[in-house]
């Protein structure tokens, strides 16, 4: 990505406050929709820019539970509780008309869209993909997890051949590294193509992880070229 600022929008029309970094070449552009985690904000993902496809539309939006000191939620979190699949409705339902939205005001193709999401907010990917399929072109879940009681999802092979990356930390403390696994079991079982990567750090991507998402985004560029 180029070293210009991701500018912030607060229209109304836009659905969610975002930042958006647009293409200085005409559209229709693959476009990355990257999804903070809890307590984060439209602005902590930027962090991953380097790691994505020169050229393509990036958005990020802010989710839709003030939990206030600007810091924002997908969900109410529970403490101690893993989410279901139903806690992500309302996420999802706003999060669909968001995407919808891309087209007209930056010239997204909506044939190419991506999740990107952290933590919570890979969740909040995962329940987009399996409750709208067809928005959704491929996932990067960064230390993350799958929301609980999908075994609808599974039975019907929801997320039958899309490509997904997930990258796990061995020592993290949020997300442990045995329901870690179960996600990536879940995720596979649903039927995408996974590529499942532990990596000896915390709730964080280190510099091996960054460099492996970094290809494995490349690979989705050389297959929209």
């Amino acid at each position: 990505m180029t070293d210009v600022k991701p500018i912030l929008v607060e229209d109304e029309t836009a659905v969610l406050p975002h930042r958006v970094l647009k293409p200085n070449k005409p559209g229709p552009h693959p476009t990355i929709v990257m999804i903070h985690g809890h307590l984060g904000s439209e602005d902590v993902m930027w962090i991953f820019s380097q790691t994505l496809p020169q050229d393509w539309l990036v958005v990020a939006p802010r989710a839709i539970v003030d939990e206030g000191n600007g810091r924002y939620s997908w969900h109410p979190r529970q403490q101690d509780e893993w989410p279901t699949l139903d806690a992500f409705d309302t996420a999802v339902d706003v999060l669909e008309q968001f995407i919808d939205t891309l087209p007209e005001l930056y010239d997204a193709d909506p044939n190419h869209i991506y999740l990107m999401g952290f933590s919570q907010g890979a969740a909040a990917a995962f329940a987009v993909a399996i409750l709208t399929p067809e928005k959704v072109q491929g996932i990067a879940s960064l230390v993350g997890f799958m929301p609980r009681q999908v075994d609808e999802a599974i039975e019907t092979a929801r997320l039958s051949d899309l490509p997904v990356f997930m990258a796990v930390g061995t020592e993290d403390d949020r997300v442990p590294l045995e329901i870690a696994r179960e996600c990536g079991k879940a995720v596979r079982a649903a039927g995408a193509f996974l590529e499942y990567r532990e990596y000896e750090t915390g709730h964080k991507l280190n510099g091996e992880g960054i460099r492996k998402l970094k290809s494995w985004w490349a690979e989705r560029a050389e297959e929209v070229s």
